[in-house]
């Protein structure tokens, strides 16, 4: 008997997965345990693995197609075995045809044959960048697991294509014109395609204002080095700028209330505890997990969250739960150099901080020149929730715990 292999739910809060890609197609021999599918909801993407050995008999949800978790995306079995023709996925698209046709219409009755573009084995890049350049897929030769045609393939095409019509349209002078541009179009999914709507939404939505400002962390990186040590040895922890940052922008916070907050639907939530969002650049796209209860979180608590978080990101252990909830967010490009930056709210918060790169500056101290460390600091808030002066006021007091760090300990 087939087994059905199902679209997991990745969350409590997951309403739709999409399939990313298939590693198999039908008629290929799978493992138990082996990777036959990769999927991704919201910010979360992972392989689905075989629950048996046998054949893939049939897929039922194309690659880019969502559907709700729990749906069958495909049939497992033994070779030649008959499975269900009306599944899930064959259902929702009937009843959504349904919905946009009249009663009375008579419905064209779906063929089952399928044409010679669909039996070409090509990935869904491949194939938009040949119909991109009007290639036919049927001249070219994969190169891909069993004869799959791949992008490099259709790339090769393309710069064989742009060679033939070149030697057409040389001169006297051997010039080429109208050279055909080579344009790789990829598609917008997963990850990517959620940043792209949320971070859309949120300037379209929003009253969106930034405001920048220096800090003196001399004091700061001088009692970061001091403590090093001791922590290591007693909590087999580093502590880092960043760890003082965000404890610097919870204390904030608490102080500035109307800060950790949310406009929704024409009223503004104050929430009571902190939940401390830290963005985290991956290789797919930018990803937030949340700190619960920042608020009671020590230094080192704080400092702890932050590194098993990000390293589970980095992973992509993450569950959608542990990135929902923020209050407010940190943003950090130090690392890659940037001083200052306009970082987007992560709707529905009223503010996000930008992290900018240390930088070793001459400034006097009264009548003298000394070589302090400033770092910039750039914040985001929406307008609807406050005014330019309690931001200020609230950014102003996250540079004071930074240039006086002991307080932060207190």
């Amino acid at each position: 008997m087939s087994v059905e292999v199902v679209m997991p739910k990745l969350g409590m809060a997951m309403k739709e997965g999409t399939v990313s890609i298939w590693n198999k197609e039908v008629g290929d021999p799978v493992e138990k345990g082996e990777a036959i599918a990769s999927v991704n909801s919201e910010k979360i993407e992972m392989d689905i693995e075989s629950p048996a050995e046998g054949t893939v008999l049939k897929i039922t949800v194309p690659e880019g197609e969502g559907v709700p978790p729990g749906t069958v995306i495909c049939y497992i079995g033994a070779p030649g075995e008959e499975v269900a023709s009306a599944n899930a996925v064959e259902k929702i698209q009937r009843q959504k045809a349904d919905n946009v046709a009249p009663e009375n219409e008579k419905k064209e009755p779906v063929s089952s044959v399928k044409t010679a573009r669909d039996r070409v084995k090509i990935s869904p890049v491949a194939r938009k960048m040949a119909e991109a350049a009007n290639v036919d897929i049927e001249t070219i030769k994969g190169t891909g697991p069993g004869g799959r045609i791949t992008k490099e393939d259709v790339q090769e095409a393309i710069k064989n294509l742009d060679a033939h019509q070149d030697e057409l349209k040389k001169d006297k002078s051997e010039i080429p014109v109208n050279a055909i541009e080579e344009i790789e179009q990829i598609p917008v999914s997963g990850i990517r395609k959620v940043i792209a709507g949320r971070m859309y939404d949120s300037l379209r939505k929003t009253a969106q204002l930034t405001i920048n400002m220096k800090s003196d962390v001399t004091d700061l990186i001088a009692l970061q080095k001091q403590m090093a040590q001791s922590v290591q040895n007693r909590y087999e922890n580093k502590l880092t700028v960043t760890d003082f940052i965000a404890r610097a922008v919870v204390l904030s916070l608490q102080k500035h209330g109307q800060m950790n907050s949310a406009y929704i639907n024409d009223k503004i939530l104050l929430y009571k505890n902190v939940h401390l969002g830290m963005a985290v650049a991956l290789e797919k796209g930018l990803v937030v997990p949340v700190i619960r209860d920042a608020d009671r979180c020590s230094l080192i608590d704080l400092s702890r969250s932050i590194k098993t978080l990000a390293q589970k990101a980095r992973q992509g252990l993450l569950t959608i739960e542990e990135m929902q909830g923020s209050t407010f967010t940190i943003s950090n490009l130090g690392g890659y150099g940037v001083e200052h930056f306009t970082p987007v709210l992560n709707p529905p918060e009223t503010g996000i901080l930008g992290v900018g790169a240390v930088s070793d500056t001459p400034t006097f101290n009264g009548d003298k020149l000394e070589r302090r460390s400033i770092l910039p600091l750039s914040l985001t808030f929406d307008h609807r929730v406050l005014d330019g002066a309690p931001a200020a006021a609230f950014l102003q007091t996250v540079k004071q715990y930074l240039e006086e760090p002991i307080t932060m300990l207190l």
